[in-house]
């Protein structure tokens, strides 16, 4: 099985343009983005710069513009409405930030799981009780099977709807804002709970998150800016020369087909980068100059 019907995301030249009352409004604009099967990624980005448009497509809520999407094997630009269907009801999970849109509040966790089975009719039904209760029980909430969520913590509501996202064993995850109600000692154990699920299911988990403390639990981040992927930071653990266990972070800007980049917010502020800039070639990289400094200093030029 390829990676692309096995749980893997790719989203090229992304557009999505929203029209009221005659006013176009582009939430996506040429948006990149490619995640392997088995990948765990966090998206950060301030409000407003598209995060929320992108998970409602790819959860298959919503249509793009224009560009290509693809996820686990389906064509979302072009998908219509019985597969559109079929993949809400067996590729992909939806986790959302508020408990009260999860889970049906009269019935209780195994319950819940129970109405996700009955409803889509995915999973067998000889294997049905079976599945949820291995769900509970990765998920570490298996002592509260039996209860109804008003009768559990914030953390174990949670859980139990990650268990409900993967009722139908979806192969992509897909969770906004999973900790935003949610202290921070919760908020990490709901964050291992989705490691491990991520780890021993080898489910594709993209979570979209204002809370820096998410990104600590995942190998890369990714920050939209402006409807489009701007930086990607990379984690890695490696040893000191002391034989200590070091957490290493690296953040890359994107470059995308055309070569377009986004300049971090930071460096363009401090280097009060307006308009233009001066770019120069060297042996091993290229340099980013405000063009007055450029034109004080008496750079040459640089053909595009």
């Amino acid at each position: 099985m390829d990676d692309m019907t096995d749980g893997a995301i790719v989203c090229e030249g992304l557009v999505r343009i929203f029209t009221a009352q005659g006013v176009e409004v582009q939430a996506l604009q040429g948006l990149d983005l490619r995640m392997a099967a088995g990948d765990m990624v966090a998206l950060v980005g301030a409000s407003g710069s598209g995060k929320s448009t992108l998970l409602g497509i790819l959860a298959g809520l919503d249509q793009p513009t224009a560009g290509a999407a693809r996820v686990a094997g389906h064509d979302l630009v072009t998908m219509k409405g019985t597969e559109r269907l079929a993949y809400r009801r067996s590729s992909v999970g939806f986790v959302w930030q508020q408990s009260a849109r999860n889970l049906l509040p009269y019935l209780t966790a195994r319950e819940n799981i129970a109405m996700v089975h009955d409803v889509a009719g995915v999973v067998p039904r000889p294997e049905r009780a079976a599945v949820g209760d291995e769900l509970l029980d990765l998920l570490d909430a298996a002592d509260v099977a039996g209860k109804r969520p008003a009768q559990m913590s914030g953390g174990q509501r949670q859980r139990v709807a990650i268990a409900v996202a993967l009722a139908n064993r979806p192969r992509v995850l897909l969770a906004d804002e999973p900790t935003g109600e949610l202290d921070e000692q919760t908020s990490a154990e709901v964050l291992a709970a989705m490691e491990t699920v991520n780890r021993e299911r080898g489910v594709t988990t993209l979570i979209v998150t204002h809370d820096a403390g998410v990104t600590e639990h995942v190998e890369r981040t990714v920050r939209i800016r402006d409807g489009r992927t701007s930086t990607e930071t990379l984690r890695s653990d490696a040893t000191d020369h002391e034989g200590r266990a070091v957490r290493t972070a690296r953040e890359y800007a994107l470059l995308d087909r055309a070569g377009r980049m986004q300049l971090p917010a930071d460096f363009v502020a401090a280097l009060d980068l307006r308009e233009r800039v001066q770019l120069s070639l060297e042996p091993d990289h290229v340099r980013v100059a405000p063009a007055q400094s450029a034109a004080r200093h008496g750079d040459p030029a640089e053909d595009a």
